[in-house]
This record gives C-alpha cells, structure tokens and sequence, in this order.
C-alpha cells in the first residue's frame, strides 16, 4: 500500500515535470477556465430582454452623463482642463438675478 502511493508520486512529479517542460519547449500558455467562461458583453451573465433593458439603461446613462459633462464650463490652465469658477459664478449670480433660488441652482 505504501509503495503503490510513492509511485503514484513519483508519477504525478514526473508528469508536472514533463508538462512544464513541454510548455517551455512548445512556448504554451494554458488559458484558465475563468477567463474562458466570463463574456466580457455580458459579465454578469444576463440573458434575452434582461441584458437588452440593462444595456439601454447604461447607454441613457451614458448619454446623459454626457449632457451634464457638456455643461460644465472649462478652461485649459498649464495643460490642464479644469472648472472656470468665474463663469460659474457668473452663471450663479445671473441665475439668482432671474428670481430663482440657489438651493435649485447647487450643482451644475
């Protein structure tokens, strides 16, 4: 009995052996079973109308994060893109000029 588990070893030693070298030899690069089963399109793996109504809402999302990114004044200061607080200011204080609140007018 104890024999029978030293040569199992000693084979399960020399085949590791034997499959590395041939990865070496062969320039192999065994992919793993994770990355073959995860759709980078459907990571979460949703499936028909699901991962359609998922997709729709993340382009809306898209969209109009775009739209409130569009809206940001910006100017270009020693290479960099940074907000211009003055014409924010100014479109605070134009804003407030039209009769509405600043509690309405917080964020941009």
């Amino acid at each position: 009995m104890f024999l029978s588990w030293i040569l199992f070893a000693v084979f399960a030693f020399l085949f590791t052996r034997f499959v590395g070298y041939m990865k070496r030899e062969q320039n192999l690069q065994i992919e793993s079973l994770r990355d073959t089963l995860i759709d980078k399109d459907n990571p979460v793996g949703l499936y028909g109308d699901e991962l359609e109504k998922l997709k729709q809402h993340q382009q809306e999302a898209q969209r109009h994060l775009r739209d409130v990114i569009s809206k940001i004044p910006v100017i270009q200061k020693d290479g960099r893109f940074q907000i211009d607080e003055e014409a924010l200011r100014l479109r605070k204080e134009a804003s407030n000029g039209n009769g509405v609140s600043d509690k309405n007018n917080d964020t941009v």
